[in-house]
């Protein structure tokens, strides 16, 4: 049965199939195929998956970030990233990766960070003389900041399926996405010093530096805010999200003043559409993950890696390697719920902390997001800079240098997590 259900998995993905729709299709497939279970298990285990009051958090988060984007707040956050880093040198590139970090506290979506600065700040580095397919490169690898940087909803998806507490995940979010950030700040003055990229040699202006500041201040708060009420236990995830909600409202009604109903509506609809495309692959999944659990998947594999790996650290290689092959192929959020239940009972067998999982799996999926042949932000990035798959992935080379270093500090020194 779970033979069939994996032939129709790759089958259909290879047919472009949606992902949503290859689990819904591969676990019925597999269920008719194998004659034992009831049909009507696809539509119970479906059903069952969204039964969850945690899970009220995902269109919520969703909803305050398009709130927030969508206004006069976006546009001064990328003001205040500008003026922080652009003068020095790469500092119109790194533009994008503080804006990534910033965004990141808002969104906590790659995919929407992608698209939403790359439409920004891609055209005008292409103006002022930076390589197409580097501000590509560049928007496409640091847009996956935002899903390390509360709230992120790749965290949320694996509290799901590990039990983790959704605070200890966002807390740990934290370290790793000011790694990337330094890190792929710091690509980018290498490469504008190697390459001879423009800069701004101007002098710094403090008074506009802390206007910048104070009107962007309120979306930089919004990450603290969030971490205190989940870490002193104030509030639930779930009443955390209802709280950004009205936390934006009130921002765009009260400070910028610039919430209309026609804003308000467009969000809605983006974030009900941007709900329904991840709720129907937690559905999809949690039939997967049924039959996974029936077969004894996890358990076999776990005593196949026990057995034949051996020791621990090799385990975490062989992981690290399954998650980095599946984040080329699968969307983000299916590749979560398909390998958390697999890889959670492995890990307390080894004695890896599944905080500390969670980290290495979101890093791991992060890196496939800007990975041929099914990156989404490289994907995205490459449209708006207008330039092939191939020209950016060339440019990429040190974006996964630093990505895969940061991988490897927070899979084998537990401090960092922990």
């Amino acid at each position: 049965m779970i033979s069939v259900m994996i032939v129709l998995f790759f089958g259909l993905l290879a047919l472009a199939v949606p992902v949503a729709h290859v689990l819904v299709i591969a676990s019925g497939g597999a269920i008719l195929w194998g004659g034992e279970l009831p049909t009507m298990l696809v539509a119970q285990q479906m059903v069952n998956q969204t039964q969850s009051f945690p899970m009220l958090a995902l269109p919520f988060f969703i909803l305050s970030g398009s709130l927030m984007m969508s206004g006069r707040l976006g546009e001064n956050l990328i003001g205040f990233a500008s003026e922080l880093v652009q003068r020095r040198r790469g500092g119109l590139g790194s533009v994008s990766v503080v804006g990534s970090c910033v965004f990141g506290g808002v969104s906590g979506s790659a995919v929407a960070d992608a698209t939403a600065l790359g439409g920004m700040l891609i055209p005008w580095q292409k103006r002022e003389g930076y390589p197409a397919a580097f501000t590509a490169a560049n928007n496409a690898a640091a847009a996956t900041i935002a899903i390390l940087i509360p709230p992120s909803i790749p965290f949320i998806l694996y509290s799901l399926v590990s039990n983790v507490s959704v605070s200890d995940l966002f807390v740990a979010g934290v370290v790793p996405g000011l790694m990337l950030t330094a890190g792929f700040v710091g690509v980018c003055n290498v490469s504008a010093r190697v390459r001879g990229f423009p800069f701004l040699d101007i002098p710094f202006d403090w008074g506009k530096f802390g206007r910048l500041f104070v009107e962007a201040l309120p979306a930089l708060a919004m990450p603290v805010l969030i971490l205190v009420l989940l870490r002193f236990g104030i509030a639930t995830p779930t009443e955390v999200s209802v709280m950004a909600v009205l936390y934006a409202m009130a921002a765009g009604i009260f400070l910028y003043r610039d919430m209309t109903p026609t804003r308000f509506f467009q969000a809605m609809i983006a974030a009900g559409i941007a709900t329904g495309v991840v709720m129907l692959v937690i559905m999809g999944s949690s039939v997967v993950g049924w039959l996974m659990t029936y077969a004894e998947v996890p358990q076999r594999f776990a005593d196949w890696c026990l057995g034949t790996l051996k020791e621990p650290w090799l385990i975490i290689v062989a992981m690290n390697f399954i998650m980095l092959i599946a984040g080329m192929f699968i969307d983000l959020p299916a590749a979560i719920l398909l390998l958390g239940p697999i890889f959670v009972p492995l890990a307390q067998v080894i004695g890896l902390d599944l905080t500390q999982l969670g980290l290495m799996m979101v890093l791991n999926l992060a890196i496939g997001l800007y990975t041929p042949p099914v990156g989404t932000t490289l994907f995205i990035s490459s449209s708006i800079a207008g330039v092939s798959i191939v020209k950016t992935t060339r440019e990429l080379w040190p974006f996964y240098l630093i990505a895969l270093t940061t991988l490897l500090l927070f899979s084998y020194v537990p401090a960092l997590t922990l």
